[in-house]
C-alpha cells in the first residue's frame, strides 16, 4: 500500500465521491456524489491547503484523509485541522486509517511547520485516543454531539 496526494491521482475521485456521499447520507442529507467530488477536487492541491492524500494499491483505492484550513463550523478559530478520515468498510482494522492519519500529521509538521492540530469526531474518540489525540471541547456538528479533539506534533 502507498499514501499518495489526491492531486497526484485526480482519477480516484470518481471511486471516493460515491463512497464518502454514502457514508455520510444520514447525516449530510443535502450532498450529492457530485458535490462530495466537487469537494474532492478543491483538495487537489500539494502545497496549500486544504489537501487530501489517498491510500491505494496501483488502481485500487483504500481510503482518504485531509489538512484543511478549517473543518467545524463555528470554530474558524481553530486551526488547522486533520479531515475527512475516511476507510472503506472491507478495508478498515488493517491500519489504514493510522497510516493515513500519520501522513497528515507528518505532512503538516514537516512542510507547514504546523505544531498543533485539531479534529472533530462523532463517534471514534476512542480511535483517536490509541493515536495520541486528546479530547480538547465537546462539539456539535448537524445537530449531533461530538467532541474536538488536540494534538500536539513532536
Amino acid at each position: 500500500m502507498e499514501i499518495s496526494l489526491l492531486a497526484n491521482h485526480p482519477e480516484f475521485i470518481e471511486t471516493l465521491a460515491p463512497w464518502v456521499a454514502e457514508h455520510w447520507r444520514l447525516i449530510l442529507t443535502e450532498e450529492t456524489v457530485e458535490s462530495r467530488a466537487a469537494k474532492f477536487r478543491s483538495h487537489l492541491n500539494s502545497d496549500t491547503l486544504p489537501i487530501a492524500w489517498v491510500a491505494h494499491e496501483g488502481t485500487q483505492v483504500f481510503g482518504t484523509a485531509a489538512l484543511r484550513v478549517h473543518d467545524l463550523p463555528g470554530r474558524e478559530d481553530l486551526t488547522p485541522w486533520l479531515g475527512g478520515v475516511y476507510v472503506t468498510p472491507e478495508f478498515r482494522r488493517q491500519g489504514i486509517g493510522q497510516a493515513l492519519c500519520s501522513t497528515v500529521e507528518q505532512q503538516a509538521k514537516s512542510f507547514f511547520g504546523i505544531s498543533t492540530l485539531y479534529l472533530f469526531t462523532l463517534d471514534k474518540q476512542r480511535w483517536y485516543g490509541k493515536l495520541g489525540w486528546q479530547s480538547f471541547a465537546p462539539c456539535t456538528w448537524c445537530g449531533r454531539s461530538g467532541d474536538i479533539m488536540v494534538k500536539k506534533l513532536s
